[in-house]
């Protein structure tokens, strides 16, 4: 499906990212995926470094996943945070016991000297994951969510807050001294890369901090392969996560026309193909007027058979 020694490039962030990245990951050759991942959402907490994001996609190719949660591992227990509430310690951002043991693991190689890059490359090893995954860059970028109760940091604004103020905007706290990660640098100024494939992740929260990286939407378009979107917006609803309530709040439609519409005016001339659910074939035609090609099949997954099938779909279009 993509030729030997070629790779595709995929961008996530958390649940949705993932899925479809898992897709990828069982139609493509282990070498043939390498996986950009945000760590707008990284945070301290604990005195632990914790990414999101990078977990999130990790135990989903892992395996290892908690699907009922929808976050963290499979199988967890509590013991650890019982015990700090007992205490009168802040519990709000749950951390399993298996999962405590990731945070601590990563904090301690950090500590060591160790970069973001190799701490996530050596995770991946650790947990048998075979595709390539590297965090968006090496450089903090904390995301900020404006509010109608002042500016949150995201996990405040997302978990202990539960979504519930309303957002008026975000910012990116150090994205312009950002470098971009320079693996992905390498891979995209080379001749093994063969598309890009923005997974149907948070357009503002989860794709927005990889791509406004200073160069890095440069760096896409002058690596001139096809770069294909999928709508994480289907029938007026988000699969998972807060994107549609963000959209309402911004006084943006609710629709997969809103996000082609998001991606074309912040990023002129970066997408060949935007793929919507043919629940939402009736937008295909004014999303076109955008510039970008529209493709239309189902995008829900649900099972695993769903993942691959959309990954081996958004496949055949970078090829045709």
């Amino acid at each position: 499906m993509v030729a030997e020694g070629k790779t595709i490039l995929a961008l996530s962030g958390g649940v949705g990212g993932a899925k479809l990245a898992l897709g990828l990951a069982d139609v493509l050759p282990a070498e043939g995926l390498a996986v950009m991942v945000n760590t707008g959402d990284d945070f301290t907490h604990l005195g632990l470094h914790i990414s999101p994001d990078i977990d999130t996609l990790l135990y989903t190719l892992a395996g290892l996943n908690n699907q009922t949660l929808g976050w963290g591992l499979a199988g967890e227990s509590w013991q650890a945070m019982d015990a700090l509430e007992s205490l009168g310690g802040e519990t709000w951002f749950r951390l399993g016991d298996r999962d405590l043991a990731t945070h601590l693991w990563r904090t301690q190689a950090l500590a060591s000297g160790s970069g973001l890059s190799q701490v996530t490359a050596d995770l991946a090893t650790r947990l048998g994951v075979t595709s390539t995954v590297y965090p968006m860059s090496e450089d903090s970028v904390r995301t900020v969510v404006h509010s109608s109760e002042g500016d949150l940091p995201f996990q405040h604004y997302f978990v202990r807050r539960q979504c519930e103020p309303a957002v008026e905007g975000f910012k990116f706290e150090g994205i312009e001294k950002a470098r971009p990660n320079p693996a992905i640098q390498a891979l995209l100024a080379s001749d093994r890369l063969a598309a890009v494939i923005i997974c149907p992740s948070n357009p503002f929260v989860s794709v927005d901090p990889i791509l406004q990286i200073p160069g890095m939407v440069d760096a896409l378009l002058e690596a001139a392969v096809p770069v294909v979107a999928v709508s994480p917006i289907v029938a007026g609803m988000a699969i998972k996560g807060p994107a549609a309530k963000m959209m309402a709040e911004l006084s943006m439609p609710v629709t997969a026309q809103a996000v082609a519409e998001h991606y074309a005016h912040n990023y002129p001339g970066l997408l060949d193909h935007f793929v919507i659910d043919q629940s939402d074939v009736k937008l295909a035609t004014d999303i076109g007027r955008t510039g970008v090609k529209v493709a239309v099949t189902s995008t829900i997954m649900q099972s695993r058979e769903d993942k691959q099938t959309l990954a081996q779909f958004t496949l055949q279009l970078v090829e045709s």
